[in-house]
């Protein structure tokens, strides 16, 4: 199973970017969608999920401001972040947990944001 993230980019303090997801490949089910983000020289923190059910979770730092939605019939997690800050800046990625012919853990291959003015 393949992820294809995009959306990042440049924007300005309290604007606002969207970023896409999606996954390809022979997909049975997927239990859990969700955003990591990795700052230089920092750790990959988990942002928001949300899972098959619907329940989504999300960081202290983003609640709030950022919003994961997912599109079953595409294979497709979202996250609308609002209100950036520069501190929001960082290489985010995508992560899909589900089954194809096994149990998989996918990673998309990370698209940077910055919050800059």
């Amino acid at each position: 199973v393949q992820l294809q993230a995009s959306g990042g980019g440049l924007v300005q303090p309290g604007g606002f970017l969207r970023l896409s997801c999606a996954a390809s490949g022979t997909i049975f089910s997927i239990r859990r969608m969700a955003w990591y983000r990795q700052a230089p020289g920092k750790q990959r923190d988990l942002v928001a999920e949300i899972t098959s059910g619907g329940s989504t979770y999300y960081a202290d730092s983003v609640k709030g401001r950022f919003t994961i939605s997912r599109d079953s019939t595409k294979n497709t997690v979202y996250l609308l972040m609002n209100s950036l800050k520069p501190e929001d800046t960082a290489v985010y990625y995508c992560n899909v947990d589900g089954t194809s012919f096994k149990d998989f853990s996918s990673w998309g291959q990370g698209t940077q944001v910055t919050v800059s003015s």
